[in-house]
């Protein structure tokens, strides 16, 4: 063993570790340590930080020795943000002999179970009338704790842990004489930040006004062997804190309560619609045809039936046999796979709910949506205001319902329904309505439009949809892109069909459900032969690159089960699809749907 001035101990295997390194990096070590140093001979403080804690000593030890011999006086540079590759390979190494020590003295450092009393946030209520300085030793008040390790302070006889747990945090009070046999210096030189620890004691306000376990024995749950991202700049790597959610979590505690208030959330969506009578049912995700929407799926192979299924795209068709079949209120909450771009509002594994009730038309889904989103929003905020990325969001019913028509024609001065039915006019008016030059890039996409419903529905995406801030019922939708809507009762050509959106973007989907078995057919069937055609186009176009990525290479069949159960007779029925991620990342201010996703998937690591 050495002894340093500040009475920090440096073992033999922590020399060994050190020796091993460069001076040149042993220097810069010292430099990005200095929070770890005593700030007087007798006490020594440890933050929540990538380096072990105190009597972990190598590393701290190390570096108090340093500095008086290589930095001569000049300033060192500024304390790097993550812990290097080889700074946690030695804090790795430094706590596996310690793992050996727990175990040479008889203690596993990998407990099977521990009786807990009280959770951190129970002990902070139960015990809030405690004034500084009392304490509350009797019999009754004997607790028993256990949660992470995440900061500690360390003073003599006397050392501060801070214990988190699912619930919030509370203080340590570790005190020499308290503790049994010699459990104070085994917290001293066997315990780490990023442990999990089992304390008994009673509780105590301290001085300051802390509320504290005060100690009377410990018990090591589970030994950390990677340090904890520094206390002060936290893990601030985007692509780490997606990849390494757990750490995420741990070292940004508020990225846990965003998944708590989805499951908040979704719990809510349940009690809300299960309230008015609706039943939920599962439906397959492995599926014989992709349908239900109008996105390129994820294909696999069953190798026992021979066969290649698709990860669904929707919940939507297998939904509708259940009205088939006699169910009138039915729901499914699931996850949804679609093999396509990624972005802040896209992410190709998704989680929505669809509902389906009969005997109701597209009216009475308006009304859903708004009873779903404003009772989720008071269960998670209390209220229904909402400060989404710097806008207030008013979420306060009713909220505005307008057709696509009047919508574009607000924004752009086209009115649609006058220009009629001829193609080229129309695309003309437009490029003329929003100044469209021959070198205009968003030209393109006008000239491949195929329809007037087709036309009609890109000018809406691209000039009125980032504009739907407040929440917006956007009523209406052309034949053309509605396969399953029922035709609208009184304009032909438009269907009854909403898209609900909110912040510039869409929330919800919902139809008074097709179900002319005959119609279904021949509009699927049209799908199918313009898909095809796009299909066709881009192979052709693409044949010279040897390219497949294009987004409509993939191959759409029909259904045709569904159309069989169409045939038996569906009821006249509405149906909603809400995306849940979305609801949640304006619940929670969330400005990314990776955000809102535990594991997100990712590219691979290089």
């Amino acid at each position: 063993m050495l002894r340093l001035a500040g009475k920090i101990t440096i073992t033999m295997e922590a020399l060994k570790v050190w020796s091993s390194r460069p001076l040149r990096h042993l220097f810069h070590v010292a430099s990005s340590s200095s929070s770890l140093l005593p700030t007087s001979k007798s006490s020594t403080f440890i933050r929540c930080c990538s380096s072990s804690s105190s009597a972990t000593g190598a590393a701290a030890a190390t570096t108090a020795a340093v500095p008086k011999q290589a930095g001569r006086g000049r300033r060192s540079p500024a304390a790097p943000n993550t812990t290097s590759t080889s700074d946690r390979d030695a804090i790795r190494a430094i706590r596996l002999k310690k793992v050996e020590e727990l175990r040479s003295k008889g203690f596993e450092p990998y407990a099977y179970k521990w009786d807990r009393t009280h959770t951190a946030n129970q002990l902070q209520e139960i015990y809030k009338h405690l004034e500084n300085g009392e304490e509350s030793n009797s019999e009754n008040d004997r607790v028993s704790i256990s949660g992470r390790i995440v900061a500690r302070r360390a003073f003599g006889k006397l050392a501060f842990l801070t214990l988190r747990d699912d619930s919030g945090t509370i203080q340590l009070y570790c005190e020499k004489e308290r503790l049994e046999n010699d459990q104070f210096e085994q917290l001293k030189s066997l315990v780490d930040i990023g442990d999990i620890l089992g304390a008994s004691g009673s509780i105590k306000r301290t001085e300051k006004g802390e509320l504290s376990v005060c100690v009377n024995s410990f018990l090591i749950l589970t030994k950390s062997l990677l340090p904890l991202p520094d206390k002060f700049h936290g893990l601030t790597d985007v692509d780490k804190r997606y990849r390494q959610r757990y750490v995420d979590m741990i070292a940004n505690p508020e990225v846990a309560d965003v998944f708590r208030k989805r499951a908040k959330i979704v719990s809510v969506i349940r009690q809300t619609v299960e309230s008015v009578g609706f039943i939920e049912v599962d439906t397959p995700v492995l599926q014989g045809a992709a349908g239900g929407a109008e996105a390129r799926p994820f294909i696999t192979h069953h190798n026992s039936l021979g066969r290649d299924l698709y990860l669904r795209i929707a919940t939507e068709l297998h939904l509708k046999r259940m009205l088939v079949g006699g169910f009138e209120k039915v729901y499914e909450i699931g996850r949804i796979f679609r093999n396509e771009g990624i972005s802040t509002r896209h992410n190709p594994e998704f989680t929505t709910i669809e509902i389906y009730e009969a005997y109701s038309d597209y009216e009475s889904m308006m009304n859903m949506a708004e009873e779903i989103v404003t009772q989720c929003a008071l269960a998670v905020n209390a209220k229904l205001t909402v400060d989404y990325q710097g806008v207030e969001i008013n979420l306060e019913r009713p909220w505005r319902r307008e057709t696509m028509h009047n919508l574009v024609k607000e924004a752009t001065g086209i009115d649609f329904i006058e220009l009629g039915n001829d193609l080229n006019a129309v695309k003309e008016a437009t490029f003329n309505a929003l100044n469209m030059g021959p070198n205009n890039q968003d030209r393109h996409l006008i000239e491949a439009c195929s329809s007037v419903g087709h036309l009609l529905n890109e000018v809406f995406e691209m000039v009125v949809e980032p504009t739907l801030v407040q929440p917006t019922f956007v009523l209406d939708y052309p034949v053309e892109i509605s396969p399953l809507a029922k035709p609208h009762r009184r304009h032909a050509g438009l269907t009854e069909r909403f898209e609900l959106f909110i912040c510039g973007r869409e929330l919800g989907n919902a139809f008074s459900e097709l179900t002319d078995p005959l119609d279904q057919r021949g509009r699927l069937e049209e799908q199918v032969k313009q898909h095809n055609q796009k299909r066709e186009a881009a192979v052709s176009k693409a044949s010279d690159t040897k390219d497949d990525d294009d987004e409509t290479s993939y191959e759409v069949t029909l259904d045709e089960d569904f159309l069989t159960a169409l045939e038996y007779g569906m009821p006249p029925a509405s149906g909603m699809g809400l995306g849940v991620d979305r609801l949640v990342m304006l619940l929670t201010n969330s400005a990314s749907i990776r955000d809102v996703i535990a594991f997100p998937v990712l590219k691979i690591q290089q």
